[in-house]
Formats: structure tokens, C-alpha cells, sequence
């Protein structure tokens, strides 16, 4: 399976200013001692410490304060490890990982420093397991993971009975690099954004235990679309009354998507095209500033002028500090 190794070729040096889209924050570049390339980089909910996932099979634990230390390292893996997710705090120090193993693994710190694997999930199909994503705390403790089969997968934990339990769906026939949940808006809405090797974005809502729907409007939007592979995919937080996404592909381009409420067109516009891959795009915690990572090691922050379309305001240099204005 060709896209399994086809995850993005970063440094082994991470950056909290491009991992986070930070606003205020000087950038900190951390030496992370990994054996080979860094896939992902992932700040826990206060800033206070960051989950690094490698091609050598580990994932590091950082504690951030005047300067870092390394302070754990996760060898549960036995391929790759694609991407990290944490949990939220209230749910105590949870962290999860995909890894080409095929397996989405959620470790446990208790006591402090001290990590144990409390969750394992393999698909049915030994395929690669190429994301995962925690959910909104206020949608309970769950974990959607996504594989290279073009599978998803939802895992609930059931409370007092510490147990998981799993469902299912069909995403994108090709595969599915990316899964994200939806920014919860009340009404209790459970919903996830797919990035399909097929160059779709999808979007999804359950409607049921166990039951997800297509929002079959958004395999059709009203604009541009991507002509290749789907990296990545990102929900903008803020106000509510209009669904924001961004997506970033192999084609080069990176499209925002919006769905107004009430709308029944999703409707996008391209940001830009990068003149290769697009790996990774993630918002700032206000949603003011977006943050593009490419193929090429480039990080680029942007920002939604006043009149409209978007403006660069930051070329994030390796090993530079990074101050935007929110």
C-alpha cells in the first residue's frame, strides 16, 4: 500500500509555533531526539507539555515551561506513528496515537510521568491507521480514528465501566488520511470532517448509536475542489451560524469551506496553491489565524482580511520565533 509511507517528511526538530498556529507565543524549537522523521506534534490543552509521533516507532512527552525537558517516551507502536491526539483534561492525561501498525492506542499518565497503554483498537482489515482525533469534552470521552482501507471508527468509553465500545462507517473508497471532530455548537450534534485519498472532503453526523449520515451536499460544493489526495482537513472554531473548514492536499491547494446555517451548499474558496503537497493545516484556539504546513519543511499563518480573502502574515522560519497579532 503506496500511501501508507506517504506521510509528511518533517524535521526531527519541532516547532511549538507552527504545531499550535500560536498567536502570542514565541516559537520554541525543541530538539526532540527522535531516530527519524517527526510526523506530528500536538500541545496538550494548557500548552504545558507536547506529544511528538516518529517513523521510529516512539512518541516523546515534553514538559514546556522557561526551557523543556523530556520527560517520557511511548514505545507501544510497532510502525510508524502517524499522529497524536489529547484528550480533554477533565478526562485526566489521555493521549492517542495512529501508527501504520494499523492500531489507535490511548495511553494513560498515572501518576505523573508514569504512562500506560489503557486502549488498543485494530481494524478488522491490517491496514494502516492514519489519524485520529479525541472529541469536544462536552460530547463525552471519544476517539474517532481513521485508516487506510477508508474506514472510520468512533470509540466511546463507557464511563463507571472503563470499557470501550466501537462503531463504524464507510468513508472514502481510496482511504482516509485525516479525521476531525466538529467544534461543539449545542444540541448535543456529533459531527466529523473527513480528507479522503479520493480528493474529497466529507462530512458527517450521527444519527443514531452507531449510525452516521453524509452530508452529500459537501461532495459538491460550490466553487473549488481538490484534484488529488486530501491530507488534511480542520474545523475553525468560533462563532457559530457558519460551518468553517479548512482542507490541504496533495494538489497543492488549500481550500476554506463554509456552509452558512440554514445553507445547503457548502461553498469554497481557494486560500491558495503551494506548488506541492499540503500537509497539515490547523487553526489558532480563536480561529483568527491558520497555520499551512507543506512537503517541503515551509510554514506559512494566515489571516482573513477585513474586505475578504486571505492575507500571509507569517513565514514561519525552522528555529525562528513567531509573534502574530490575534
Amino acid at each position: 500500500d503506496s500511501q501508507n509511507f506517504s506521510k509528511p517528511n518533517l524535521s526531527t526538530m519541532a516547532s511549538l509555533a507552527t504545531a499550535s498556529a500560536s498567536e502570542t507565543n514565541p516559537g520554541v524549537v525543541i530538539d526532540t531526539q527522535h531516530d527519524d522523521l517527526v510526523h506530528d506534534s500536538k500541545l496538550n490543552y494548557y500548552g504545558t507539555t507536547l506529544a511528538t509521533a516518529s517513523s521510529d516507532r516512539s512518541i516523546k512527552i515534553f514538559e514546556l515551561g522557561a526551557t523543556y525537558a523530556h520527560t517520557g517516551t511511548l514505545t507501544s507502536h510497532t510502525g510508524p506513528v502517524w499522529e497524536v491526539s489529547w484528550a480533554h483534561p477533565k478526562f485526566g492525561s489521555l493521549l492517542a496515537s495512529a501508527s501504520f501498525d494499523g492500531q489507535c492506542v490511548v495511553h494513560r499518565e498515572s501518576p505523573a510521568r508514569n504512562w500506560q497503554v489503557v486502549y488498543k483498537h485494530s481494524n478488522e482489515s491490517p491496514t494502516s491507521c492514519n489519524g485520529c482525533d479525541f472529541s469536544p469534552h462536552e460530547l463525552g470521552l471519544r476517539l474517532a480514528h481513521c485508516y487506510a482501507d477508508g474506514s472510520v471508527c468512533v470509540s466511546t468509553h463507557g464511563g463507571a465501566d472503563d470499557r470501550w465500545s466501537t462503531s463504524s462507517f464507510g468513508d472514502a473508497p481510496l482511504g482516509t488520511n485525516a479525521v476531525r471532530f466538529a467544534p461543539f455548537g449545542g444540541g448535543g450534534r456529533c459531527r466529523l470532517a473527513t480528507a479522503g485519498c479520493d480528493g474529497k472532503v466529507r462530512v458527517w453526523e450521527e444519527t443514531g448509536e452507531g449510525s452516521w449520515v453524509c452530508d452529500q451536499s459537501c461532495l459538491r460544493p460550490v466553487g473549488s475542489s481538490h484534484s488529488d489526495w486530501v491530507r488534511d482537513v480542520a474545523w475553525r472554531p468560533g462563532p457559530r451560524g457558519c460551518d468553517t473548514l479548512a482542507s490541504g492536499g496533495e494538489d497543492g491547494k488549500v481550500l476554506v469551506w463554509r456552509k452558512p446555517e440554514g445553507s445547503d451548499a457548502w461553498e469554497t474558496e481557494v486560500l491558495g496553491e503551494f506548488g506541492g503537497p499540503v500537509w497539515r493545516v490547523s487553526w489558532s484556539v480563536t480561529g483568527t489565524i491558520l497555520a499551512v504546513s507543506q512537503g517541503d519543511d515551509a510554514v506559512s499563518l494566515w489571516k482573513e482580511s477585513d474586505a475578504g480573502g486571505w492575507e500571509r502574515v507569517k513565514e514561519v522560519e525552522k528555529g525562528a520565533d513567531t509573534d502574530v497579532a490575534s
